[in-house]
């Protein structure tokens, strides 16, 4: 009964919320695609396999404009989903992350969420081309679900941007996707304190300014420990269920992150 309610309720989120999707197949043949998760690993692809990565096509998410490394490897792709991003436009963070995206000076594309806010006034960037995608969490039978992914009318929900990221990039046509920086290693910094408030650090390769700290530790103050398990469960779920429907599609997907808690991806060494 399960599958029934969450196919009823997935059809009903297509129709109210699924818009034509601003992804399009556009890999060259034979091209390979790196999506950099920011998880602190990355500082050791940045330090150890920076020529790969200025080498292939490779997408960048979240806050890694607002790093010297984005103007060093120039990705051919960004990626947002947090709706913080598109409307807390207050935040000194986010207006520092907008600033470097109209400093790009190579051809770049941004994807955003089908429902954000028009960025592209706020970027005034002609170098930065901006796509929409659906980022309409679907669950169900699997025909509904292959059918939502192929059309890219849904995906998996979106519980983080490396699972759109990751289906976007066998929409745009990669044949062949290598995850770095995607620890996801979150479990191992938890903690909950005297007033039963749960601790989570959520680190990156490059270190969060007090600003964003203090950000994160609102977002989390309420949160009990249950449902932010159950926020774990439904990202690790979601790349179970990217796996097997990339693969039968011919896309084969690499997690080359060491010690990442992602189990749904043949692993690699990022060569």
């Amino acid at each position: 009964m399960s599958r029934v309610s969450d196919s009823l309720r997935s059809i009903a989120k297509l129709l109210l919320q699924s818009r034509r999707s601003g992804v399009k197949p556009v890999a060259p043949a034979g091209a390979r695609l790196v999506v950099m998760g920011n998880g602190p690993s990355l500082r050791d692809v940045y330090e150890h396999n920076l020529d790969i990565l200025t080498s292939h096509d490779t997408m960048a998410v979240n806050f890694a404009a607002n790093t010297p490394e984005f103007f060093v490897i120039k990705p051919r792709y960004y990626t947002i989903a947090d709706p913080h991003f598109y409307r807390a436009l207050d935040d000194a963070n986010v207006k520092t992350l907008l600033e470097n995206l109209g400093r790009v000076d190579w051809p770049m594309t941004l994807f955003i969420p089908s429902g954000a806010g028009n960025l592209s006034g706020l970027i005034n960037n002609g170098n930065v081309a901006i796509a929409r995608y659906n980022a309409v969490g679907v669950e169900g039978w699997n025909w509904l679900t292959r059918l939502a992914f192929d059309s890219r009318r849904g995906m998996p929900r979106p519980r983080n941007v490396l699972i759109p990221s990751i289906m976007i990039g066998v929409w745009l046509g990669y044949k062949e996707i290598d995850i770095v920086g995607a620890d996801h290693s979150w479990t191992q910094s938890l903690s909950v304190d005297g007033e039963n408030r749960v601790i989570t650090n959520l680190p990156h390769f490059y270190a969060d300014n007090e600003h964003e700290q203090s950000r994160v530790k609102a977002v989390y103050a309420n949160v009990p420990l249950h449902s932010l398990f159950h926020s774990y469960y439904v990202a690790f779920k979601a790349y179970h269920e990217i796996a097997p429907w990339a693969k039968e599609r011919g896309v084969a997907i690499y997690n080359a992150t060491p010690g990442s808690f992602i189990d749904a991806f043949p692993r690699r060494t990022l060569c």
